[in-house]
């Protein structure tokens, strides 16, 4: 896997989409300047950047749509430091400990169309992450259930409904949860690319927590 990953790096070499440097999609410099997420969203959801800003749009476009994988790392990175800032203060106050990391699930025709799930690939990322480090300033253990929410029938686009209304009636029901007792008294993070309106997330957190989930808080890359 690591020799084929430097044939293609040499193949399809990455150029920052914001400075143009050559090495990452998303160069570390870059990203950290990215405007942070300002529009009004649920207390319970953290996003991290504005999607309104062209580069973070650029590279959610690549992620999602032209299969630039290496940027689930580069988001991960940014997403996990941020994770255990809120939970510095949730495991004390809220006993929020042991997340369990669920990814938004596609419908099973979108995702044998695009091949892969873009959150669970940053959910992934997120795990090695926490792998590769021993030591933390909070109780973290995640742990990673990528069946266990399904999206057992396709919907509209959210982004294609411009309607609060209509994307709150389009996503409602759309969610079904299986293997109740891996997530039975769970602290749960959901994750996502991107966050709109919050209908999705919204909706995804109520039949998580009807299905026995503890606490579901949610963090995303952009907003």
């Amino acid at each position: 896997m690591g020799f084929l990953n430097t044939i293609l790096e040499v193949v399809f070499p990455a150029y920052c989409v914001s400075c143009g440097k050559s090495g990452l999609d998303f160069c570390v410099k870059c990203l950290a300047e990215s405007p942070p997420a300002e529009r009004e969203s649920a207390k319970w959801i953290f996003p991290l950047f504005d999607y309104r800003h062209p580069p973070i749009k650029k590279a959610m476009w690549l992620l999602k749509y032209k299969g630039k994988k290496r940027l689930a790392n580069t988001f991960a990175e940014v997403l996990h430091g941020r994770i255990l800032e809120e939970l510095s203060d949730l495991s004390v106050m809220e006993n929020f400990t042991n997340a369990i990391l669920i990814p938004i699930p596609l419908s099973s025709g979108r995702y044998h169309e695009r091949g892969f799930n873009q959150a669970e690939l940053i959910c992934k990322e997120l795990i090695k992450i926490e792998k590769s480090n021993l030591r933390y300033s909070v109780d973290v253990n995640f742990t990673l259930e990528s069946d266990v929410l399904m999206k057992p029938r396709d919907t509209v686009h959210q982004a294609h409904i411009e309607n609060r209304t209509e994307r709150l009636r389009n996503i409602v029901g759309s969610f079904a949860v299986k293997n109740e007792k891996r997530i039975k008294n769970g602290n749960i993070i959901l994750i996502d690319d991107v966050t709109t309106t919050g209908a999705t997330l919204s909706e995804a957190r109520k039949i998580l927590k009807q299905s026995g989930a503890r606490k579901v808080i949610a963090f995303t890359v952009a907003h």
